[in-house]
């Protein structure tokens, strides 16, 4: 089915084209390799002379598995697909500020945000392809201040609909919870004797799975991350709902 079929079928079509798969949805062994690599060879000099293979064996993949996700999310999380060189996070590290003047990070990630959030830092989905493991995950990983205190609102009153999302078989069969980055005491204008402090105590709130480096090279690799997604999806939305809710919408005409 099209893209404009499914738009016509009910289902919100995306806000740009999503092409064809041109690629293999999975990485090849030289890209584990070259990642591998580059843990032991973070300069400039070594990586340029070796930028062709990042280029086709970890870049090119990377942006086929985005679009391939991205069609499938039309089903199940259409507010967050956004096109490949804006899901993708850059190879480059910012080392203006940085005492570690490694030019490179040590993976090659790729971030989802809901359409309205992409320059906060609200929930989504996310992987990274790195040399000693691949990782898939899904929540609220760096809130801003005020999205902090949106949410901890919101789980005070909704707190026993996430813990039935965290809890459920099919999520906890593939993702394990972040340990939330927990305070030592009650975040301040919450009361002590909440029935939501375990969840208020958190400064993150999400699930993880941290899979064998291998995993990348599967050609199952796109079904492993669909299904981790899919399953994470209602609790991406309850984690963003106060996010949401916050920001003023823009006149449609």
């Amino acid at each position: 089915m099209s893209v404009s079929q499914k738009a016509t079928s009910g289902q919100k079509p995306s806000r740009y084209h999503i092409p064809m798969a041109t690629h293999a949805t999975h990485y090849s062994p030289e890209a584990l390799r070259f990642m591998r690599s580059l843990k032991r060879n973070n300069d400039r000099e070594w990586f340029n002379a070796r930028k062709a293979v990042y280029e086709q064996h970890v870049k090119a993949p990377t942006y086929a598995l985005i679009n391939a996700i991205n069609e499938a999310m039309l089903r199940f999380a259409p507010d967050y697909i956004h096109p490949p060189q804006k899901v993708a996070m850059r190879i480059y590290r910012d080392i203006r500020f940085a005492s570690d003047k490694r030019p490179y990070k040590r993976k090659q990630g790729a971030w989802w945000a809901r359409s309205g959030l992409e320059k906060t830092s609200g929930g989504g989905f996310y992987f990274h392809i790195g040399p000693d493991e691949f990782v898939i995950a899904a929540g609220v990983y760096m809130p801003e201040r005020e999205q902090l205190l949106a949410i901890r609102r919101h789980l005070e009153v909704h707190h026993q609909e996430l813990r039935r999302m965290l809890a459920s078989k099919k999520l906890t069969s593939l993702m394990s919870e972040f340990d939330g980055q927990k305070l030592t005491r009650p975040p301040k204008g919450f009361p002590s004797d909440s029935p939501a402090m375990d969840l208020l105590l958190c400064r993150q709130w999400g699930v993880a799975a941290h899979l064998p480096p291998e995993t990348a090279t599967s050609p199952t690799l796109l079904k492993e991350i669909l299904k981790r997604f899919q399953a994470a999806a209602p609790m991406v939305d309850l984690l963003n709902a106060p996010l949401i809710a916050a920001k003023p919408k823009k006149p449609l005409f």
